[in-house]
């Protein structure tokens, strides 16, 4: 990721936004510090969409329905020195 000051951020402005359409995110430092990163209109987007729940990928999977059978080791637990 490219860090550009402040700065020199506003007076290349055009040039900033095209890096982030070829290169990806733009970091943008104040006192050289990150202030802001520029990301592209599509991968924003991609960013803000909602994604289905924990429990609503479960109820859609194709492998709703199938029966699991899980079979625990029963054997005797370790000895652990303390």
């Amino acid at each position: 990721m490219r860090k550009w000051q402040l700065q020199e951020a506003k007076a290349r402005l055009s040039e900033v936004v095209k890096s982030t359409e070829k290169e990806g995110p733009q970091e943008i430092t104040v006192r050289g510090k990150a202030a802001a990163v520029l990301v592209s209109a599509p991968e924003y987007r991609r960013l803000r969409e909602t994604k289905p729940s924990f429990l609503a990928f479960l109820r859609d999977s194709p492998l709703r329905g199938t029966r699991l059978e899980i079979r625990r080791d029963r054997s005797a637990v370790r000895d652990v020195k303390i």
